[in-house]
């Protein structure tokens, strides 16, 4: 009698066995959602001391945030307006738009853009960094006829973006709260002071005579703002996350840190 139980729970165990690898080995498949379960073949490294662990989590939560409550208001405001107006109009704008011509329009702010960085670039004492915004704007406004072409990239200049939040911060002004604006996404009372400065001076500067036109013809400010948009590569749900706020509050932080310290 014992030899038969133990013969039905070993016939047992092996059932199991074979029915957690046939499990283990069976592919992921997405959800109907289009998530793909992350977490379930999650290991947690049993070496880890727990303390660290728990330690190396709170240093990434804590931010300061005192207006968490209004941020992810709006925070949930970004994320509905750019589901229901901001992404459609994009995808209109590339559907009805040629590529050569998105280029440009794209080219063409960037170019205007690089005001502002040379302007920045010059506060920091960023000797290098200045020559080069200097000569690509040079180029990319004669050459490049205005900034639609951007010749100055494919000769060995790229791009590098400098604000005022950047100056501040080079100059030690702390970040201060971190801060969601509606639609331009997450900021901190520094950077949202520097936007202001970078605005004014871009008005007062008035390169290409861009800023008065805009002034009579608003137009040139929406596409100026969908063409940001459409430059822009993040899509609020794609972090596949339930912690996405502070996830994109933590990366905001430390990316504004290393963009200072560069």
């Amino acid at each position: 009698m014992a030899k038969h139980l133990l013969l039905i729970a070993a016939l047992l165990c092996t059932g199991y066995a074979q029915a957690d690898n046939s499990k283990a080995n069976t592919p992921v498949t997405p959800d109907p959602d289009g998530f793909t379960e992350p977490l379930k073949k999650l290991k947690f490294n049993p070496g880890l001391d727990q303390r660290e662990f728990e330690r190396s989590t709170l240093n990434a939560l804590n931010i300061y945030d005192p207006l968490e409550s209004w941020n992810r208001r709006v925070y949930h405001f970004n994320y509905r307006f750019d589901q229901w107006v901001f992404l459609p109009v994009v995808d209109g704008y590339r559907y009805v738009t040629p590529g050569f011509l998105r280029s440009g329009v794209s080219n063409f702010f960037n170019n205007l853009g690089d005001v502002p960085n040379l302007v920045n670039s010059l506060l920091q004492f960023k000797g290098q960094r200045s020559m080069e915004t200097t000569a690509r704007l040079l180029l990319n406004t004669t050459i490049g006829v205005a900034g639609l072409w951007d010749p100055a990239t494919k000769m060995g200049l790229p791009r590098k973006t400098e604000d005022f939040g950047q100056t501040l911060g080079f100059y030690g002004v702390p970040a201060g709260a971190y801060l969601v604006l509606p639609i331009l996404g997450p900021s901190n009372l520094r950077d949202t002071a520097g936007l202001a400065v970078d605005y004014t001076a871009e008005s007062a500067i008035n390169f290409l005579n861009v800023s008065e036109v805009s002034s009579n013809h608003p137009e040139i400010w929406a596409l100026r703002g969908i063409d940001k948009r459409y430059q822009t590569s993040f899509r609020y749900g794609q972090l596949n996350s339930p912690f996405e706020y502070e996830k994109v509050r933590y990366v905001y932080t430390e990316s504004r840190k290393l963009q200072i310290a560069e």
